[in-house]
């Protein structure tokens, strides 16, 4: 470790601070925060940075906090998204998801995981740094509770990086790179698929229900389509396939140049999740029919390939004068009324394993705990032991727009565990919140930025020609 930080010491401030990190996490559960719908847990974790003695602390227009310690031209950062998914069938709840509940060990609630133990630890992180004189000379920390990524990954974060700064280049200057809170299950975080969401449009034509072959029906098109994009998900790559399957981006004869990426973060997916439809009455055909597809992208996939194997399915040909792909914008406003619209496309990222930020942590975690990912119980180890402690998420983060989009230097580490992420009886572990306060107050000390080389990426998708800041 350096010279300038004492492990133990590091250790025991987080572990003193877990009483407090517990009362503050079960407060932000017991408030209301669905995406949109944040400003209470926003002025919460307000009132508890200027409480622990962060130098400066601010809501923007878009209604994300943030919170600054120390000073200095170069920032690193933390980012926590603070809004949460709604609670889905109460039936499957076992206890009151807004109450939440606490035992020796766990912290339950709607959050909990997902992941308001991230700006908990962060918060604190920031603290222990303070306190113990460990943020480097010349440095900022920057602490960010960002609101709607549950509705549109790194909106936030595009709202941040063009509200304070000159645009994407000067972000890149300023900041060093920036630690994800998402929950990790113990491990070090250094990329994930990105995302779309596709729509994909039927036009029909109506009739009298009595006399079905008067009319064209969009359902009964857009059921081919279903079959179709069935097929692009779970067939496998074989010549005599004439749908070939998404797997075909792990197999270098499809993807030469990242397929070793694609393994590592994991083929895409393609997913249906919601269909629409309009028809005169329960007694005529429809006369048209949409459904929404949520496109997981992995390494060597780019917008536009996605979208062409849509419109090059069987189906989608068949269809050719009928149909319409295309991909969806998000123009929400947020709890602010601010409304900050941009694309359904978020970017792939993957860093390269030697690059001085995901270095950091990893040193950081080999001073404070070992080698090896540790969690509070067996419960929380069922999900840990065996794996990596170099990793990658299954889902998608505010990395999306952080690295994918602007380049900016990202690297996860979270407390709680992906598995309990919009699940219903949602945990955490207080032990996870001390192992990443101090994680988190250890790592900017254990940062050589003499390291950088130029570029920490090892894959990062293009973006679309959108003019989209």
């Amino acid at each position: 470790m350096d010279e300038g930080m004492d492990a133990c010491a590091v250790k025991k401030a987080a572990q003193g601070y877990e009483k407090e990190m517990t009362r503050f996490l079960r407060d932000l559960i017991r408030i209301p925060g669905e995406s949109s719908g944040e400003e209470g847990v926003i002025h919460r974790i307000a009132e508890e940075m200027k409480a622990v003695g962060f130098d400066k602390v601010e809501i923007d227009s878009l209604g994300n906090v943030l919170g600054y310690m120390g000073e200095g031209e170069r920032l690193i950062a933390y980012d926590a998204h603070i809004d949460t998914v709604g609670l889905g069938e109460m039936s499957n709840w076992k206890f009151d998801p807004d109450e939440g509940y606490e035992t020796e060990t766990e912290i339950g609630g709607r959050g909990a995981s997902d992941q308001l133990g991230g700006i908990v630890s962060s918060v604190y992180g920031a603290k222990i740094m303070k306190e113990l004189g460990l943020i480097p000379q010349g440095t900022r920390i920057l602490v960010t509770g960002t609101v709607q990524e549950e509705d549109c990954d790194g909106m936030c974060w595009q709202s941040i990086v063009n509200e304070y700064f000159k645009g994407p280049e000067d972000a890149r200057n300023q900041i060093e790179f920036v630690i994800s809170t998402e929950p990790t299950d113990g491990g070090i975080y250094r990329g994930h698929r990105g995302r779309m969401e596709i729509r994909v449009d039927m036009h029909g034509v109506s009739c009298h229900g009595s006399a079905p072959e008067r009319g064209d029906n969009a359902i009964h098109k857009m059921a081919e389509v279903l079959l179709n994009v069935r097929d692009l998900n779970e067939n496998d790559a074989a010549d005599d396939k004439e749908i070939k399957g998404l797997v075909k981006m792990l197999d270098p004869k499809y993807n030469p140049e990242h397929w070793e990426d694609a393994r590592f973060l994991g083929r895409g997916t393609c997913t249906t999740s919601q269909i629409f439809f309009t028809s005169p009455s329960r007694c005529a055909v429809a006369d048209s029919c949409s459904i929404s597809i949520d496109r997981r992208m992995t390494a060597g996939e780019t917008y536009q390939s996605c979208l062409k194997e849509i419109e090059d399915l069987p189906a989608c040909k068949k269809y050719a004068k009928d149909i319409k792909v295309s991909m969806y914008m998000y123009d929400r406003p947020s709890w602010t009324g601010h409304v900050y619209e941009t694309e359904a496309f978020f970017p792939t990222w993957i860093n390269k394993e030697t690059a001085p930020h995901v270095q950091a942590l990893v040193d950081a975690h080999h001073a404070l705990w070992g080698t090896e990912r540790i969690g509070a119980d067996e419960k929380a180890m069922s999900t840990r032991t065996g794996r990596p402690l170099t990793d990658k998420w299954t889902f998608s983060t505010n990395g999306v727009s952080i690295q994918g989009r602007y380049g900016i230097p990202c690297v996860g580490f979270g407390p709680g565990a992906e598995s309990q992420a919009h699940a219903p009886n949602e945990i955490t572990w207080k032990q996870d919140l001390v192992t990443c306060a101090a994680l988190y107050a250890a790592v900017p000390g254990l940062y050589k930025p003499e390291n950088k080389d130029g570029s920490a990426t090892s894959f990062r998708q293009e973006l679309t020609g959108n003019n989209i800041k």
